[in-house]
């Protein structure tokens, strides 16, 4: 969506109002317009809401019952990530559009992050991909897809992560025959590019993907060394490239695609840094995933796999950059080597780096919870006289009982700290028990 231009100031469009009760809507402000239609700052119902208008060539009746069907569906469950359309808005001429929430001010497009026009860290990258992939998850099993996952429609907050999703209005239900809406060129699925298939929750874990590569690794996965070749990137070379012959770049088997120094610097230098359970399942997506739609990465392991990679961060003590801590692992900011941190063992392969503020959440304390990042319920924090000696706050609701190495226990209530010292242990919820171990991951 195009910003407004200062130096043009359209008319306000007047006789607005919702349907079917006919409530009043004023548009006070241009937020921006696109090739669908104009976004406006609008008041209704004593709050303020963005109106997206449609223009006349888009607003078609196919157009119209879609954003009837999302008006009543309403927004998936779970999820606050959608600026979905809430009301459907009708004008005197007989146009139309709708009410969604606004974007706060702290949400920036992703594009600007790719320019580098703003900065993030990798806790809050990793959370964004997070929140990405919730809460597509819980749009498919709304039975709906997306159809248009692109880094042009996603917007975050480089400080914490967190997400808003907006052009909803083409959302439609798994399968439907969209009139138009393919995709964005780079982000569509192979089937589509090659004209095989419509856009569906398949094809939307494809373009996740994709989204994911770009917020992590800052690069196509599909851009090498054959596109680096190319001096026209016409509509037959983007076939080939994303239809026809996709190649990941780093494929295992076939490194005739592999990135350019120099011009894919990105993905080179990030693919150093990521822990191998995320790379795996970026090479999944892009060996396998490319050709087999249901061998792609669900949205649930790409979650999994998200959570386990923030586990896994320690802040260097030399120039206190994020890295991802493992056996040999040196910082990739100065190049000195890591010390091994203090460790919380969950399960054998499970292993959170303990260091002040690290938050754990509820998959971390309950077996029976999913993975998720929207509920802290234990943080690490320093002792008062000795920044040295490490505790576990109980931020939940439960108890839960340290188990010291001679076997004494104390019972660990919410707002009390567990000392972090190496050989206890901390029983938690849903039979979950940590155990505080020195240790590279």
């Amino acid at each position: 969506m195009r910003r407004k231009s200062k130096s043009y100031d359209p008319p306000m469009p007047a006789g607005l109002q919702v349907q079917p009760d006919g409530e009043p809507v004023v548009a006070v402000e241009l937020l921006g317009e696109g090739g669908q239609g104009v976004v406006y700052r609008a008041r209704c119902a004593g709050r303020e809401w963005a109106l997206k208008l449609y223009r006349p060539e888009a607003a078609s009746a196919v157009q119209r019952a879609i954003i009837e069907r999302l008006v009543h569906k309403g927004p998936p469950r779970e999820t606050t990530c959608f600026l979905w359309p809430l009301r459907l808005v009708v004008d005197q001429s007989g146009g139309f559009g709708y009410l969604m929430d606004l974007r706060e001010p702290r949400f920036r497009p992703c594009e600007d992050f790719l320019a580098r026009r703003v900065s993030s860290t990798f806790e809050a990258l990793l959370t964004a991909g997070w929140q990405l992939a919730d809460s597509f998850r819980n749009l498919h099993i709304a039975g709906l897809s997306y159809s248009d996952i692109s880094f042009g429609n996603m917007f975050f907050d480089p400080q914490t992560g967190d997400v808003r999703i907006c052009d909803n209005d083409n959302v439609d239900v798994d399968g439907a025959e969209r009139a138009g809406v393919l995709g964005t060129p780079r982000f569509m699925a192979p089937e589509i590019v090659r004209g095989e298939a419509r856009p569906s929750t398949e094809t939307d874990r494809f373009s996740l993907a994709v989204l994911l590569f770009y917020l992590l690794l800052g690069g196509h996965p599909l851009d090498g060394a054959h596109e680096a070749a190319i001096r026209s990137l016409d509509g037959i070379s983007m076939r080939r490239l994303y239809g026809d012959a996709p190649l990941y770049i780093f494929d295992p088997q076939d490194p005739t695609n592999a990135p350019v120094p120099g011009i894919h610097d990105n993905p080179i230098a990030f693919s150093k840094i990521y822990s191998q359970p995320l790379l795996d399942l970026f090479a999944r997506s892009f060996t396998a995933g490319l050709h087999a739609p249901r061998k792609r990465v669900m949205e649930s392991e790409w979650m999994r796999a998200l959570v386990r990679a923030g586990d896994a961060l320690q802040t260097c003590p030399s120039c206190h950059k994020q890295c991802f801590a493992g056996p040999s692992r040196c910082c990739w900011g100065c190049k000195k080597p890591l010390p091994p941190p203090l460790l919380l063992e969950l399960e054998s392969d499970w292993r959170v780096v303990l260091q002040v503020g690290k938050r754990l959440y509820p998959h971390h304390v309950d077996r029976s919870r999913e993975d998720e990042l929207t509920q802290v319920v234990g943080r690490v924090a320093a002792h008062p006289q000795d920044a040295r000696r490490l505790g576990l706050r109980n931020e939940g609701q439960d108890s839960w009982v340290l188990v010291r190495p001679d076997g004494s226990r104390d019972e660990v209530a919410p707002g009390r700290t567990a000392p972090l010292q190496e050989g206890n242990r901390i029983q938690l919820l849903g039979g979950r028990t940590g155990r505080v171990i020195a240790a590279a991951l």
